[in-house]
């Protein structure tokens, strides 16, 4: 289990780079994107950040863009948050977790609904 200041620095990253993409990077390539969650480690070196991207024909483009600006993203983490070691971002697609979400989700709320009759 994750410990509070381990959660409390993911949900602040995650706040800081949904600003910093939606209003401060000029790249036309990354456009209607959204982080949805930021997993950190245990010892705040790495930090895993899962984007939603809305157009999956972009998508690939859209990764490379933001793999390119990863370390604009991550000094600015450092000046926002002001943390004594800023965690090395790690992007990756939302989408495969998303559909593996719903199908669990499915999965559980069909095992509990009570059988026609």
């Amino acid at each position: 289990m994750e410990d509070h200041r381990t959660l409390r620095v993911a949900e602040a990253i995650r706040e800081e780079l949904t600003e910093l993409i939606d209003y401060e990077m000029e790249d036309p390539r990354i456009a209607n994107v959204s982080v949805t969650e930021v997993l950190i480690d245990p010892g705040l070196k790495e930090a895993r950040v899962r984007l939603s991207l809305l157009d999956p024909s972009t998508a690939e483009d859209t990764l490379a863009a933001i793999e390119k600006a990863r370390h604009f993203l991550r000094r600015q983490l450092a000046v926002r948050l002001q943390l004594r070691r800023t965690p090395e971002l790690h992007f990756e697609s939302d989408k495969d977790i998303a559909e593996d979400k719903i199908a669990m989700l499915l999965k559980r709320v069909k095992k509990g609904r009570p059988k026609d009759q």
